[in-house]
């Protein structure tokens, strides 16, 4: 090529100016130094390329390399699954076939547990009651101890009567035949019941008066209701001037529509004749029949 370059240059100096033969060689030279250049930047390029090829296959082969190891990781793990899901199958076999299915075993363990829960929450309502019965029976149990003189004399009993605890005193020893006052020989008679109440704080009592089936022949009272009525609130009236708490009372009469006893004898008569104290319970005090025994 450079020979080419000199031999055209010879051959145009017979006929161009020495400075243009110059100017052509400076050209010349100057092609064959960027020619050069380019061809140095060709081959580093074609270098980084090679290398760029080289580390992309590398790259290519590690990543076939991590592909192949997860699949078999895979492979493995599913395989594993597999032998543990066949093992508890065999299992749950094994313990059907003994009768203890796991399901089954479960489900009562849920039940029992329930049952257990019920059988406690029970427990402790009846420990509750049986707490209650005794607090009842004490307080009676005191009573009869303050009152013995009265029940000793006939006077008075104490016990269970529809459920309720409940003291009984004999109407007659407090009035006389249609009359609502309290007699001089009843007053005794309520100041030591009232001394009694004193035993009971917090406690209600309802004083409920009955009379036997006999017309009362009175204007004032024309008939049992009225009767038994005022005699009620009359007893409670004194009760509270011998220190009862008014709000440990209250007043009821019967008339003569809840006997004791048939009515078709003078002794049955004057046992309808009563006055009852009934010990009002709180929502734990019913009473079961029996859980009093004087």
């Amino acid at each position: 090529m450079r020979t080419l370059v000199l031999f055209a240059a010879l051959t145009m100096a017979s006929c161009v100016p020495k400075a243009r033969y110059d100017a052509l060689e400076a050209q010349s030279a100057k092609a064959k130094t960027d020619a050069d250049s380019r061809a140095q930047n060709d081959a580093a390029e074609i270098a980084r390329l090679k290398q760029a090829l080289a580390d992309a296959e590398k790259a290519s082969a590690d990543r076939d390399a991590q592909i192949a190891e997860i699949k078999t990781g895979q492979h493995n793990t599913q395989a594993a699954l597999d032998e543990a899901t066949a093992i508890n199958q065999q299992l749950r076999g094994e313990l059907e076939r003994l009768g203890k299915d796991v399901d089954k075993i479960l489900s009562d363990k849920g039940r029992l547990a329930k049952e257990i829960e019920d059988a406690k929450a029970r427990l402790v309502e009846l420990r509750r009651a049986q707490g209650a019965a005794e607090a009842r029976t004490a307080l009676f149990k005191d009573f009869q101890k303050k009152l013995a003189r009265m029940i000793d004399g006939k006077q008075l009993a104490i016990g269970v009567r529809n459920g309720f605890l409940v003291m009984t005193l004999a109407s007659d020893l407090l009035f006389d035949p249609a009359k609502a006052e309290i007699k001089s020989a009843g007053q005794g008679a309520l100041m030591e019941i009232a001394h009694a109440f004193g035993l009971a704080t917090g406690r209600r009592f309802q004083v409920v008066v009955h009379a036997d089936n006999a017309p009362t022949k009175s204007k004032r009272y024309p008939s049992n209701w009225e009767l038994t009525a005022a005699r009620a609130v009359e007893i409670v009236r004194y009760l509270i001037s011998q220190g009862v708490a008014p709000p440990m009372l209250t007043a009821s009469g019967a008339g003569d529509v809840d006997p004791i006893a048939p009515n078709d004898t003078a002794d049955s008569k004057t046992k309808n004749r009563r006055i009852e104290f009934v010990l009002m319970p709180n929502a734990e005090d019913l009473v079961v029949p029996g859980d009093f025994k004087p």
